[in-house]
C-alpha cells in the first residue's frame, strides 16, 4: 500500500534523491579537501636523542688536620657565695649604709655592729684573773724559795737533835749520866724535829705541784681572755671580700642570735660555667692529662688547661669572653653527661671593659671548648653527606655515589674520615635522589689546598 503511494508521488521521490545526491555531494568535497590539504603537509625533521647534563658544583677533597670543638651551654655563677651569721648574740646597733641586694662592699669594711657592752665587760674580768693568777704563781715562787731555806735549817735543827739525843742516852746507859726522863724529854725533842722536818719537807715538795695548778687555772683564764676578747671583735663584723650583697634580713636594733643566716655576699671576681658534655664526645675529644693521673682514687684524670671561648646566648653582637676549663665536675649516669667546669679569666672583665653589659651571675652562655685534632680527614659542607653516610662524586663526568665514615659533624661541616681519596671531586650542590652515572656539568670548583 505504501509502495502504491510512493509511486503515486513522483514530485516527493525526487526531492529525496536530490537530497541525497547533495549529501554524496558534499562527502565528496570534504573528502577532497583532506586529501589535498594532507598532500600538501610536510613530514616533521626528526629529532637527534641527546643526554642533558646535571649542573653541580663541586669541591676537591683535600685530606688536612682539623682542630675539634666541643660545644656546650650553662649558666654562670658565682664560684664564691658566703651566708654571713652572728657568731654572737646581742642588739645590732651599726648598720652598714648601702647594705642593699645589689650593692658592692668593699673588702674590710662594717657590714654591722653588735652591742659590745657586755662583751667589754667579759673582757675586763677575764683580764682581772689572768693578773691575779699571775699574782698567786708569784707568791707561791717567792714561798716557796723561802721554805726552802728554812727546811735546810729545820733539817740541821733535826741533825742536832739527833745527836743530842745520841749523847744523852750514851751517857745514861753506859755511864749512869743523868735520868730516864732527861733521855726521854731529849727523844720527844728529837721527834718534834723530825715531825717539823717532815712537814717542811712535803711543803717544799708540794709547791711545784700548787705553782703547776695555778699555772693551768692561768692557762684557763687565758682561754677565757682569748674567748672574750673573741667575742668583743666578733660584735664588729666586717666584709670578707669586695661582695656583691645578694641578700640581707637585717635592720637596726634587731636582736641576732648565734648562727642565725642574716646576710649573703658573692664574690664576683671569680665566675665559673659547669657546662654538661655528651659522655661521648668528651671521651673523644677532651684533652686529659694522663701522666697526672692518681692511680689510688677512681677519678679522671687532671684536663689540660685550654682557652674556651664563652658568648651570651642573647648578645647576637659577637662579643665574648675568655675561660679556662678548670676540672670536671661530675659525671651523670643517667644522662650520660660529664658536668666540666670552665674558669672565667678575671683579666677579661677589664679587657671588655668596654661592653655594655658585662658578664654577670644568671647568664646562659655558649662555651666552645678546643679539643683533639682529627687527623686526615676531609671537610664537606654538611649537606653533601647524605643521612645514608653516601656522597655523590663525579667520575669520568657521570655521578658515583660512595659509602663514607662521618668522624663528626660540627656545625655546617661534616668530617670524613674513610671512603675519600686525594682528589676525589665531591658534588657540594644539594641533589635530592639523583639517578646513578647521569652525565654531570661542572659548573664551579672549589680546589682546596694542603
Amino acid at each position: 500500500m505504501e509502495l502504491n503511494q510512493w509511486n503515486k508521488k513522483p514530485g516527493k521521490r525526487k526531492k529525496v534523491i536530490i537530497r541525497i545526491l547533495i549529501c554524496l555531494a558534499i562527502l565528496l568535497v570534504g573528502l577532497s579537501g583532506w586529501v589535498l590539504l594532507a598532500s600538501m603537509k610536510k613530514p616533521p625533521a626528526e629529532a637527534k636523542k641527546e643526554e642533558r647534563a646535571l649542573k653541580v658544583e663541586i669541591q676537591n677533597a683535600v685530606p688536612e688536620n682539623v682542630p675539634v670543638f666541643i660545644t656546650g651551654y650553662g649558666e654562670v655563677k658565682t664560684l664564691n657565695v658566703v651566708s654571713i651569721a652572728s657568731e654572737i648574740s646581742g642588739k645590732i646597733v651599726e648598720i652598714h649604709p648601702r647594705l642593699e641586694t645589689g650593692e658592692i662592699i668593699p673588702r674590710g669594711e662594717t657590714l654591722f655592729r653588735i652591742d659590745p657592752s657586755n662583751y667589754s665587760a667579759a673582757l675586763k674580768e677575764a683580764k682581772a684573773s689572768v693578773s691575779q693568777w699571775d699574782s698567786t704563781i708569784s707568791r707561791l715562787k717567792s714561798q716557796q724559795a723561802v721554805d726552802t731555806g728554812r727546811l735546810k735549817t729545820i733539817e740541821r735543827n733535826r741533825d742536832l737533835a739527833k745527836a743530842e739525843y745520841k749523847r744523852i742516852r750514851s751517857l745514861f746507859e753506859n755511864d749512869s749520866i743523868g735520868t730516864r726522863s732527861g733521855v726521854e724529854r731529849a727523844e720527844q725533842s728529837l721527834n718534834n724535829s723530825i715531825d717539823i722536818a717532815d712537814q717542811m719537807n712535803q711543803t717544799v715538795i708540794l709547791y711545784p705541784i700548787r705553782i703547776r695548778e695555778a699555772e693551768s687555772s692561768k692557762s684557763a683564764a687565758l682561754a677565757r681572755l682569748d674567748i672574750a676578747r673573741a667575742n668583743l671583735k666578733r660584735s664588729r663584723v666586717l666584709s670578707p671580700f669586695n661582695g656583691r650583697v645578694k641578700s640581707v634580713s637585717l635592720e637596726k636594733g634587731q636582736y641576732v642570735a648565734p648562727g642565725q643566716n642574716i646576710i649573703t655576699l658573692a664574690d664576683d671576681s671569680i665566675l665559673e660555667i659547669h657546662v654538661p658534655l655528651d659522655s661521648r664526645d668528651s671521651r673523644k675529644w677532651l684533652l686529659f692529662n694522663g701522666d697526672q693521673t692518681n692511680n689510688k682514687i677512681a677519678w679522671f684524670s687532671a684536663l689540660e688547661k685550654v682557652t674556651c671561648k664563652i658568648q651570651w646566648t642573647e648578645d647576637k653582637s659577637g662579643h665574648y669572653w675568655s675561660g679556662q676549663l678548670h676540672r670536671i665536675v661530675k659525671f651523670d649516669q643517667q644522662t650520660r653527661t660529664l658536668t666540666v667546669a670552665v674558669r672565667i679569666d678575671p683579666k677579661t672583665f677589664k679587657e671588655k671593659s668596654s661592653l655594655s653589659l658585662p658578664l654577670v651571675e644568671g647568664m646562659f652562655c655558649s662555651v666552645i671548648i678546643p679539643g683533639k685534632n682529627l687527623e686526615n680527614v676531609y671537610r664537606l659542607p654538611r649537606h653533601a653527606v647524605t643521612f645514608k653516610n653516601t656522597v655523590y662524586t663525579v667520575v669520568g663526568n657521570r655521578l658515583k655515589t660512595i659509602s663514607v665514615k662521618t668522624a663528626r659533624v660540627e656545625g655546617d661541616f661534616a668530617y670524613i674520615s674513610d671512603g675519600l681519596k686525594p682528589g676525589d671531586k665531591v658534588i657540594t650542590t644539594r641533589l635530592v635522589d639523583p639517578l646513578e652515572n647521569i652525565l654531570i656539568e661542572i659548573t664551579h670548583s672549589n680546589k682546596k689546598e694542603n
